[in-house]
């Protein structure tokens, strides 16, 4: 089975991650979730994450031909426009992307001229879907139920999952946003957890849990089946549901939600500019909590 060389930057801000995955047969690769950054109390953005993505891509000599995203993320802003116009590549993200445009279109009054139909994006991918990256075969696996929209990139002997699993230690994503189900989250994490039980598992996010002193993004499908505090050690669908309805509703809104959305929903690019030529990012009053 291939190996694809995995290079990934971990920002502390939003506690995302990205990676770079590298086909080891020739020099090309795929970006997946990029980080945009923002400054919610200033309102500005910077391309420091995305710069040090790209910085590594030419050190390497590599050839971006895909920046795909798992899903649409409430915590970060992704940096997909800015990589992809630089390195000339295609944008790719799940095809139920137009469900969650639908819901937050009317959100945020999106207006006529944003399409809900995924066009913003190069590639929207099926369940079962195969695209290639260099001389690898990338396999799409559609895992939602935190969002209806995400899904699981496998490459090789590795798998991309988004937030659809952490670090055994710290569980599962959470399944309160529009479309999303602690009962489909469940069955998403089997397909995950149906992969060779040495398939290393390249997470999205993470969260420090107690007692863990560093940041980490990488385990396996057998670290996860055997240890994951949510769904390891044999835990039933029905005992899932129970705690992850449970501890969803204690969360509260990622601090980030509200500029994440509207951009990501968009393939990162920000709303157009309104007529004295300058671009908002909208607060919508109250709508958010009705969802």
């Amino acid at each position: 089975m291939i190996r694809p060389e995995v290079t990934s930057f971990f920002d502390e801000a939003t506690n995302a991650v990205c990676h770079i995955v590298r086909d080891p047969g020739s020099m090309a690769c795929a970006v997946i979730d990029s980080i945009l950054d923002f400054d919610m109390a200033s309102g500005t953005i910077s391309q420091t994450s995305a710069d040090a993505v790209l910085a590594e891509v030419a050190r390497q000599g590599l050839t971006v031909e895909w920046v795909l995203e798992s899903h649409v993320h409430a915590d970060h802003l992704s940096a997909m426009p800015y990589i992809a116009e630089r390195a000339g590549a295609k944008m790719g993200i799940g095809s139920r992307i137009d469900e969650v445009q639908r819901v937050f279109g009317k959100v945020f009054n999106a207006g006529t001229d944003f399409q809900m139909d995924g066009s913003q994006f190069d590639a929207l991918f099926e369940d079962g879907d195969t695209f290639a990256i260099g001389g690898m075969t990338a396999r799409v696996i559609h895992t939602p139920g935190h969002t209806p929209a995400c899904i699981t990139y496998v490459v090789g002997d590795a798998a991309f999952v988004g937030d659809t699993l952490f670090m055994p230690d710290f569980g599962t994503a959470r399944c309160d946003f529009p479309g999303g189900s602690a009962e489909v989250l469940y069955e998403s994490i089997q397909k995950v957890l149906a992969l060779p039980d040495e398939t290393r598992l390249f997470l999205c996010h993470d969260y420090k849990a107690p007692g863990r002193d560093e940041f980490r993004w990488e385990t396996t499908v057998a670290e996860e089946k055997a240890a994951n505090v949510h769904v390891g050690g044999g835990k039933t669908r029905d005992e899932f549901v129970a705690f992850r309805t449970e501890r969803d509703a204690k969360l509260g809104m990622p601090k980030l939600i509200l500029p994440s959305i509207q951009v990501n929903m968009r393939a990162g690019r920000m709303p157009p500019p309104e007529d004295d030529g300058e671009t908002y990012l909208k607060i919508p009053l109250g709508r958010m909590s009705g969802l």
